[in-house]
C-alpha cells in the first residue's frame, strides 16, 4: 500500500500462499542453488588445503635440507628425482600463468593472506548456505502440509 513510485524492498511472496507446482518451482530453484553453493564450498576447501601444502613444501626448503635429493613435481602425478640447491628463495605460483621468486617467509606469508581470504569466504558461504537449508526446510513443511491439507490425494 505504498504510494506510486515510492522505493520499496523487493516485493516479497509468501510461499504457504503458493499452489504445489508453484512450490516445486520454487524447491527446484532452491535446490540448484543448494548444489552451487556446497559445490563452492568443495573447491574453495580443496583450494584452503592446497594452500596449506604449499606452506609446508616452502618450509621444507631449509638450509639443512640443501644438497638433499627431492622430488620435485612435473605434473599433478609425475615427480622426477632432484637435488635442493636453492634454499633462501622459492618460486610461487600467483596464478594464470605467472610465477614470482620470494624468500621461504614471503611466500609463507602470501600463502597464509591467501588462506585468511578463503575461510572468510568460507564463512561468507556457509551462513548463505545455512540460511538456503532453513528456507528448503521452511519450504519442505508447507508442502507437506499442503499435501496433508489435500487429503492425500496426491501419491
Amino acid at each position: 500500500m505504498s504510494a506510486p513510485g515510492a522505493t520499496t524492498a523487493p516485493q516479497q511472496i509468501n510461499v504457504a500462499d503458493l499452489e504445489l507446482p508453484q512450490l516445486a518451482e520454487v524447491k527446484k530453484q532452491l535446490e540448484e542453488e543448494l548444489s552451487h553453493l556446497t559445490n563452492s564450498f568443495a573447491q574453495l576447501k580443496q583450494a584452503q588445503a592446497k594452500f596449506h601444502s604449499c606452506i609446508e613444501s616452502a618450509k621444507e626448503v631449509k638450509p639443512e635440507n640443501k644438497d638433499k635429493t627431492i622430488l620435485v613435481p612435473l605434473t599433478g602425478s609425475l615427480y622426477v628425482p632432484g637435488k635442493l640447491r636453492e634454499v633462501e628463495n622459492v618460486v610461487i605460483d600467483v596464478g594464470t600463468g605467472y610465477y614470482v621468486q620470494k624468500t621461504r617467509s614471503q611466500a609463507v606469508k602470501y600463502y597464509e593472506r591467501k588462506i585468511g581470504f578463503i575461510k572468510t569466504n568460507l564463512d561468507t558461504l556457509q551462513d548463505t548456505i545455512q540460511k538456503k537449508q532453513d528456507n528448503m526446510n521452511y519450504l519442505v513443511n508447507v508442502i507437506q502440509s499442503k499435501l496433508q491439507a489435500g487429503g492425500g490425494s496426491s501419491s
